[in-house]
């Protein structure tokens, strides 16, 4: 039996919509997942009797879905199952994004959990290579996205995120903590801003099992508020959620939505 590890937003409910047995939908306390029931509300003190709970249900395989805003772990709420992982937890917390997704995968891994990927339960969510708009990059987006990815790479053992924004041959901005709606808020006031363009994939080495990049209309609505020219994404490596949603945004803003394959 599958079981979703939910935090907020539309993945999740995608996920589960995509099985062909409706998974246990297990959310953390403040990061309710879209248009979806849950059996299962935990904290992060109790995550030792979440797993517990998860082996009573006969549940084989997991996958960790959503955003999950980084939590404080507070002492006086440990259960009695969950204070000896306190190690592991406190560990986690003080690594990186990928770090700390890594060891909490770890912990389910070491209980007997079997970690799968969002894009592996639902791959049609993912992007395949193309332009997927109407409007079609030009030699300088090409050569931005080419900035940004090779940004994006070169930041990549620093763990700061999975986005940036460059254009006229200049980086504008560069995803960190605050997350990619951030990022589009905070640009700074420069003319290269309408010729800027979103870049979106994985850190180098990242593990995509519980936080592949993600975009959806919000990060075209976003971009479009930021008065950018476009969205290049990673083909094969970032979840698109309701494409054609996606696509009728950026058409009418007449702006690009570009599945890139590394070219």
């Amino acid at each position: 039996m599958l079981a979703l590890i939910c935090g907020s937003g539309a993945l999740p409910a995608k996920v589960a919509q995509a099985q062909p047995e409706f998974p246990l939908v297990c959310a953390m306390a403040g990061s309710v997942p879209d248009a979806l029931d849950v059996d299962l509300t935990f904290r992060l003190e109790t995550l030792g009797t979440l797993l517990i709970e998860l082996g009573h249900h006969g549940v084989t395989d997991v996958c960790l879905c959503g955003a999950i805003d980084r939590p404080v772990l507070d002492p006086n709420a440990l259960d009695e199952h969950t204070k000896p992982l306190v190690p592991l937890i406190a560990g986690a917390l003080g690594a990186g994004d990928d770090g700390a997704l890594r060891a909490i995968m770890g912990l389910f891994e070491q209980t007997g959990f079997t970690v799968r990927a969002a894009h592996e339960l639902a791959p049609d969510l993912v992007a395949q290579p193309g332009v997927l708009s109407e409007k079609w990059p030009d030699a300088q987006m090409r050569k931005d996205a080419k900035l940004g990815a090779d940004v994006l790479a070169a930041l990549a053992p620093m763990d700061v995120g999975q986005a940036c924004v460059t254009g006229g041959g200049q980086l504008l901005g560069m995803e960190t903590i605050g997350g990619t709606d951030f990022l589009l808020a905070h640009l700074p006031q420069t003319p290269l801003r309408k010729h800027g363009v979103l870049i979106k994939g994985p850190k180098l080495g990242q593990d995509t099992r519980a936080d592949m990049p993600t975009i959806g209309p919000d990060t075209i609505l976003a971009v479009i508020k930021a008065e950018l020219a476009g969205i290049v994404i990673d083909a094969g490596d970032v979840i698109v959620l309701e494409p054609d949603r996606c696509v009728e945004l950026a058409n009418n803003a007449d702006i690009v939505l570009w599945a890139r394959s590394g070219e």
